[in-house]
């Protein structure tokens, strides 16, 4: 029993030391041959390729002739404002005319009883005719003084009483001449009319009440007319920007027009000039007022509306323009990427200008025979070689609302 037990021991420690050999043998086979392809991609495998240059688009800037505008913020204002009161006092038993109408200057608007106004014109002109009576009496009496100064019937002294008379009478004839005259002003002033031309408010007396006449702001308001065609646009602007329209204007520039722009438009669609700036600047603000005019045939413009106005600032300029996608941000600074002559990327810092149909207006830092590049600059390294294929800017439909990046204060369109 022994002995079968140690010839199985031996067979298993025989077993085991085999197998022991077989596994260090394999480890070793896979460390030579892990060992050799190390080798191989060390020693064997070819470079790497080289990048290919990134594919670009390059264009010299577009060379256009633009208006600068300066930006403003206004209201619309009548050109003129009339408050109706009557010169007349009396009760008011007609209104002819309808709240918010246009109406033309001289029409009619309201009636004031004139039957007060006619019996007082009628007592008038009765005055006057007796005046004229009397009149004529001293003018009779002096005439047959004076055919009696000859035979001496009559003395000097009397003669000179009957020309005082015919003074007195005349005198009388002209104050009641001038009754009637205010008489009939009156019986006219019951009829009240439209003086200007233009879009009438509401009516703040109904008829059957009484209205009290006089003169300035004495008199009860009737209602308001607003003469709006032509109609003003004022705003206020700033020293600077006074500065420069003055000193375009000591240039010889032609009266500066000005476009406006309503919240709810697209574009700047009323037209107009500029026609007044005050004489002083507010010390306060540091602005001055200034006002434009424009044209309102269908008075569709009305007093009190808010809109973007930009009045142009001198005259047209020669500009370079590049695509505003084309710009770069360089930390403060803005820069535009060029192609130069040996094929590689250049950095340029630049000054912008306004933006115009979706080109940037660039103020300084391009020449006219640079080559922009102004597609495919995600791919574009400075110092580095690339792939330019010839391209053209050109502008994009016309939006007259400027992108957000455009600078306060200023904007430009194409010149015409």
């Amino acid at each position: 029993m022994n002995m079968l037990t140690h010839d199985i021991e031996a067979a298993d420690h025989d077993r085991l030391r085999r197998n022991s050999s077989i596994r260090n043998g394999s480890i070793a086979i896979v460390a030579l041959l892990l060992a050799g392809g190390a080798w191989k991609l060390t020693h064997q495998a070819p470079a790497a390729a080289a990048p290919t240059p990134a594919n670009v688009t390059v264009a010299t800037p577009l060379v256009r002739d633009v208006r600068a505008w300066d930006d403003y913020i206004g209201r619309f204002t009548p050109s003129k404002t009339v408050e109706v009161r009557p010169r007349v006092s009396g009760q008011v038993v007609g209104v002819h005319f309808k709240d918010g109408d246009v109406v033309r200057q001289g029409q009619l608007l309201f009636t004031i009883d004139p039957r007060p106004f006619a019996a007082g014109l009628a007592e008038a002109r009765a005055n006057a005719a007796s005046a004229r009576s009397t009149l004529a009496l001293a003018r009779s009496d002096l005439a047959r003084a004076n055919r009696l100064v000859g035979d001496e019937a009559v003395s000097a002294g009397e003669v000179d009483a009957l020309k005082a008379r015919v003074q007195a009478a005349e005198a009388a004839v002209a104050a009641a001449d001038a009754r009637v005259r205010q008489k009939a002003l009156d019986m006219e002033f019951t009829q009240v009319r439209a003086p200007i031309t233009g879009r009438i408010s509401d009516r703040r007396v109904d008829p059957g009440n009484q209205v009290a006449g006089g003169e300035g702001t004495t008199g009860s308001l009737l209602t308001t007319i607003n003469a709006l065609d032509p109609i003003y646009f004022t705003f206020d602007g700033s020293e600077a920007l006074f500065l420069k329209s003055q000193r375009a204007r000591a240039a010889g520039t032609a009266s500066s027009p000005v476009e406006i722009q309503l919240q709810d438009e697209p574009g700047y669609h009323w037209k107009g000039q500029l026609d007044f700036t005050d004489n002083g600047l507010d010390p306060r603000s540091g602005t001055i007022r200034g006002r434009a005019v424009l044209r309102n045939p269908n008075y569709f413009l009305t007093p009190g509306l808010f809109g973007n106005m930009r009045l142009a600032s001198g005259g047209t300029q020669r500009a370079l323009l590049v695509p505003d996608a084309a710009v770069q941000t360089d930390q403060a600074r803005k820069t535009l990427l060029v192609l130069g002559a040996d094929g590689k990327v250049v950095v340029k810092p630049v000054q912008l200008g306004p933006v115009v149909d979706g080109l940037r207006v660039i103020a300084s830092g391009i020449a006219p025979s640079d080559r922009v590049i102004i597609s495919g600059t995600q791919m574009a390294l400075p110092g580095m070689p690339v792939q330019a294929h010839a391209g053209r800017i050109t502008p994009e439909t016309a939006t007259d609302a400027p992108p957000a990046s455009t600078p306060a204060s200023a904007e430009a369109t194409f010149a015409h």
